[in-house]
């Protein structure tokens, strides 16, 4: 009998150390779970943005804010990119939160009400006019606050990602590194368990044509389509009824200048006062301007 108890024991231990490393492998794989919060406002930066948490996070979760902008169809096509990626084998979470509330107490042309939205090149001074009061505070502050609970709740330390970039530097002070490292260390002298929390701002020294190249790179190592991601954006401030972009604001001049750059063409319809056009219209329309503007 002492040679079979000596042969069940020797057994006994392997299965227990299998059993053992398998649970250990378990746990840190949850232990090292890597977990984001991103605010995505259906524009072509946020939205690549997405793309580069995909890639580099396990559980991503999406959240936009409906602040009574006039591009309300930003909205649309951020749950349409989310569903399109989802039903390409991705888990995005995906909410909107409503901030309408605060149409009539934010000075804006972006917002319900305010005034018309400025024609142009995106460095001009008029832009300023389409400057949102505390815009990234208030999302990144919204943002914060669903990542600390996250993190505190399942035990794994979350990131917020905000998809601020150099190209708007000029005209919007809260896309400056000054603006993020301020805001990052008055949540953390704001909360408790703030060091639960990372702050992800990869464009932040990158510009529109960067952050297109990095989709670009991301759509082909996700194996998705160039257009079907993109044609799911919105980066005009000035859309029509239909949807559709218009192609002579500012924020449509700095796409289709980096579209016009990386050399391929942006599969948004674009619109004018004559109805749809074709790309070309708008992108003849831009390299006037640019030209003009050099």
């Amino acid at each position: 009998m002492g040679i079979y108890k000596r042969i069940l024991n020797f057994y006994f231990r392997i299965a227990f150390a299998y059993t053992l490393n398998n649970t250990w492998q378990i746990f840190k794989q949850i232990e090292m779970a890597k977990n984001v919060v991103i605010s995505l406002s259906g524009g072509m930066d946020s939205s690549t943005l997405l793309l580069r948490c995909l890639s580099e996070y396990d559980n991503v979760t999406a959240i936009s804010f409906d602040y009574g902008q006039k591009h309300k169809v930003e909205l649309e096509r951020a749950q349409s990119l989310v569903n399109y990626l989802n039903d390409n084998g991705n888990s995005i979470k995906y909410q909107v939160i409503k901030l309408d509330g605060l149409v009539n107490l934010l000075n804006s042309a972006l917002t319900e009400g305010g005034d018309d939205v400025p024609e142009g090149h995106y460095e001009e001074d008029n832009m300023k006019a389409t400057v949102v009061p505390n815009r990234n505070k208030i999302f990144a502050s919204l943002v914060q606050a669903v990542a600390l609970s996250a993190a505190t709740s399942n035990g794994n330390d979350t990131d917020i990602a905000l998809g601020i970039h150099a190209g708007d530097h000029a005209i919007y002070p809260d896309c400056r590194q000054e603006f993020r490292d301020a805001d990052d260390n008055a949540f953390r002298l704001g909360n408790w368990e703030a060091e639960k929390v990372g702050y992800f701002t990869p464009y932040l020294d990158t510009d529109k044509l960067g952050i297109l190249k990095d989709g670009q790179k991301l759509i082909k190592e996700l194996e998705l389509d160039f257009n079907e991601v993109y044609k799911r954006t919105n980066t005009s401030y000035k859309p029509y009824p239909s949807g559709n972009s218009d192609y002579k604001s500012a924020s449509s001049v700095e796409r289709i200048e980096a579209f016009i750059d990386l050399g391929v063409n942006d599969p948004v319809q674009y619109e004018d006062e004559t109805g749809p056009v074709d790309y070309e219209v708008a992108k003849t329309h831009v390299a006037k301007l640019l030209a003009e503007y050099a």
